[in-house]
């Protein structure tokens, strides 16, 4: 069974979340949401998409973004707002700010990739990098809001902020009724918080459950009493937030029936996973459902599940290195060195196995001086595409039984 909503405890009501849909809506993207039916397949279960990544910032902040901007008085416009941010949020505040004519600043940590922060200022915001992580850039944000009279916006702390990112739930579960699990990513909290509230109202069986990055599992410590070593460079930085909120740790605690920790790889797959099949671009935090699915496969076997792609802010570079690497995790790009007599026809004589096996041979690394081979012995490391892992595999044995020695220089990574 889901947890039920406390009477009278919670500091955040249906009614609150109601209100804010009907403001925000003029505003913000009805994303759709879809059923997909080859992840459904792929991973044994009833998969619903909400795509987030579709918004006119490529994220779903804008809507707790606009919420909090809506209910400034007539002096906070004037004076103008200020938010400190990875990405996401900084860009949905200035993106608002500029169409209500409010002055806004950005401070991001300086490692807010390129594409966030080139995303933010194209908005009209004064961006300012300082900081290493989250912390340092929030503990800045609040000088400049006394020195200037800003008013801050928090990005998840906020009781308006989190009803503005419940209004997902409303729409979702509009689409998808009764699913049996919402599983949605935590950083500090916002998204999740409102949309528990939504759904303990809406959809009271539905299960909710959290994913954090192993890397920084603050939430998931903070609901165990237990210390959260947080720390490294992680592919979700959208949810890489060493502190958590205390309002949304409330709603949290209160809602959400479960908290589970996904791993790096898992992340990637996601990406890449999300981007071959639904054709849609998702950062890492966004990610993290499906990371979630192909986590734990069996607790969520057979079930009508609802996943939040949050964002699709990834910088293209990034991206491609996770679509290569997967590749190479399934052993369709694949190295491998062979120990050759040094004499000729031999590589030829390799060539050709391999193309009589299906393989694409990319690129060759011929080495005879540098190893320590006996001296009428050479190297080459080849670099192949194949169609997967069990291609792969039999490739090798071929290789093997015509008595080349071979070795799979990516072993680790299977």
């Amino acid at each position: 069974m889901s947890k039920t909503t406390p009477a009278g405890k919670l500091p955040l009501t249906f009614s609150d979340i109601k209100a804010a849909h009907e403001a925000i809506s003029p505003a913000v993207i009805r994303t759709p949401t879809r059923l997909s039916r080859t992840l459904s397949n792929i991973l044994g279960a009833q998969i619903w998409l909400k795509f987030e990544n579709l918004q006119f910032t490529g994220a779903y902040k804008e809507r707790g973004a606009l919420n909090r901007l809506l209910h400034l008085d007539a002096a906070q416009r004037a004076k103008g707002v200020i938010a400190c941010s990875a990405g996401n949020h900084a860009q949905g505040i200035p993106y608002h700010a500029k169409r209500l004519g409010i002055p806004a600043t950005i401070i991001m940590p300086m490692a807010t990739p390129s594409i966030k922060v080139e995303g933010t200022r194209v908005h009209g915001a004064n961006v300012i990098l300082y900081g290493d992580n989250f912390e340092e850039s929030a503990a800045y944000a609040h000088k400049l809001t006394d020195r200037f009279g800003l008013t801050f916006i928090h990005p998840f702390d906020d009781p308006l902020v989190i009803a503005g990112q419940g209004t997902i739930a409303i729409e979702m579960l509009e689409d998808a009724p009764e699913l049996d699990y919402l599983i949605l990513p935590i950083g500090g909290g916002g998204m999740i918080s409102g949309m528990s509230v939504a759904a303990r109202t809406l959809s009271p069986k539905t299960r909710i459950i959290g994913v954090q990055a192993e890397l920084f599992p603050s939430m998931h410590a903070r609901l165990r009493g237990e210390a959260a070593h947080c720390g490294g460079s992680t592919l979700a930085e959208g949810i890489a937030v060493k502190t958590p909120g205390e309002l949304t740790s409330k709603l949290v605690d209160e809602l959400v029936d479960d908290i589970i920790l996904v791993n790096e790889s898992k992340l990637e797959s996601g990406v890449s996973l999300l981007l071959n099949i639904e054709k849609t671009v998702v950062e890492g935090a966004g990610a993290a459902g499906i990371a979630a699915l192909m986590a734990y496969p069996e607790r969520f076997r057979g079930k009508k599940l609802g996943l939040v792609l949050t964002g699709g802010n990834i910088d293209t570079r990034l991206l491609a290195d996770i679509l290569y690497r997967e590749l190479a995790r399934e052993h369709r790009l694949a190295r491998i060195r062979v120990e050759l007599t040094d004499q000729p026809g031999q590589l030829a004589k390799l060539s050709n196995i391999i193309a009589e096996e299906g393989a694409n041979i990319i690129e060759v690394v011929h080495q005879r001086r540098f190893s320590a081979l006996p001296a009428k012995t050479a190297y080459v490391i080849i670099e192949l595409e194949t169609r997967g892992f069990e291609h792969f595999e039999h490739l090798l044995d071929v290789l093997r039984k015509e008595d080349i020695i071979v070795e799979d220089l990516d072993a680790d990574l299977s």
